[in-house]
C-alpha cells in the first residue's frame, strides 16, 4: 500500500507528536483538532522540537522548516479527505472517538485505513463504528511520542493482515519499533504497567513505606527510571483512575481494584505534576 499523506485527528500532546515523527519520516500531514486555539498550540509545540533539534544540530535549520512546513493544521474534519491513514489521538472516551470515525468513514476513500491512538479502549468496538473493521487498528504510541520507540499494533476482532502490515511499515518509517497485541483490556504494556503503580499505592496506602522509600527501592531494586509513584503524578492520577477502572470492568477481576488512595486523590484535586501535588508536591509553573 502507497502511503504517502498521514491524517492526525488531535492535536494535543500525542496528536502533535505523531504528526511530527510522521512529518520528520517525509510524510505530509493533517493535523486536525476542534478549535484553531488547540491547532495553534499543537504546531507551536511541533515548532518549538524542531527548534531544540536544531539547537542540538540533529537537523539543520532547513531541515527542521521543511519539517514543519510537512504538516499542515486544520479545524474541518473534510480536509482529511486525500489521506491514505489516519490517526485519532482524541481525548480517551469510547463514544467520541467512535462519533470521529463515523464521520471520517463519510469522507475518507474506502481503503483508507483507520488508527486509533488509545492506551486501553475497545479496537473492536471502534472499528464496528467505523464502517472499515478490516482496515481498522490499534497504534498505541507512548509519551513523549517523539522519544520512545515503542508502538503497540492492536488487531481488533475483523482487522485483516495487509492492514497490520500497513501499520507496522508504517510504524517503522517513524522510527518505531512495533510490536503485535491481541486485543485485551489495556493491551500488553499498559496491562502490566498499571497494576504495577496501582499495587505501589496499596503499598502506602497500608503504611508498609513510605512514597520516597517506594520509589527508591524500585528504582535502586528494580533498575526501573523512575519510581511509581513519581510515574503516577507524571501521568497524572485522574487518567491512572480512568484507566484502572477500564480494566476493572472489563475484566470484573478484583486484583484489578482502584486503589482508594488513588481515588481519594483524584476527588481532592491532587492529580500529579499537572495541579502540583499528588503523590509528591511539585513548585508551580
Amino acid at each position: 500500500m502507497n502511503i504517502s499523506i498521514i491524517g492526525v485527528v488531535g492535536a494535543g500532546i500525542m496528536g502533535s507528536g505523531i504528526a511530527q515523527v510522521a512529518a520528520r519520516a517525509g510524510f505530509n500531514v493533517v493535523m486536525r483538532d476542534i478549535s484553531d486555539s488547540f491547532v495553534s498550540r499543537g504546531m507551536t509545540a511541533i515548532g518549538k522540537n524542531m527548534d531544540r533539534e536544531v539547537q542540538k544540530n540533529r537537523l539543520t535549520r532547513e531541515e527542521a522548516d521543511a519539517v514543519l512546513n510537512r504538516v499542515k493544521g486544520t479545524t474541518d474534519l473534510g480536509d482529511l479527505a486525500g489521506c491514505d491513514f489516519v490517526i485519532e489521538a482524541a481525548v480517551e472516551q469510547i463514544e467520541l472517538k467512535k462519533n470521529i470515525f463515523r464521520e471520517l468513514d463519510k469522507f475518507c476513500r474506502p481503503g483508507t485505513i483507520f488508527a486509533s491512538n488509545t492506551s486501553g479502549l475497545s479496537i473492536t468496538e471502534m472499528a464496528a463504528a467505523s464502517g472499515r473493521p478490516a482496515k481498522f487498528i490499534g497504534m498505541h504510541f507512548f509519551n513523549p511520542v517523539p522519544v520512545m520507540r515503542l508502538v503497540e499494533l492492536i488487531k481488533g476482532a475483523e482487522t485483516d493482515d495487509s492492514t497490520y502490515e500497513a501499520a507496522s511499515d508504517l510504524a517503522k518509517k517513524f522510527g518505531k519499533e512495533p510490536i503485535m497485541v491481541n486485543e485485551a483490556p489495556l493491551f500488553a504494556v499498559n496491562r502490566i504497567l498499571v497494576p504495577m503503580l496501582n499495587e505501589a499505592m496499596f503499598v502506602l496506602m497500608e503504611g508498609v513505606a513510605s512514597a520516597e522509600d517506594i520509589d527508591k527501592g524500585m528504582v535502586l531494586g528494580a533498575n526501573h527510571p523512575m519510581g511509581p509513584l513519581a510515574l503516577s503524578d507524571l501521568i497524572g492520577l485522574d487518567t491512572l483512575l480512568m484507566v484502572m477502572e477500564t480494566l476493572y470492568n472489563e475484566t470484573g477481576d478484583s486484583k484489578y481494584r482502584p486503589c482508594p488512595l488513588l481515588r481519594k486523590k483524584v476527588r481532592a484535586g491532587h492529580l500529579g505534576r499537572k495541579t502540583g501535588r499528588g503523590f509528591y508536591e511539585y513548585e508551580s509553573k
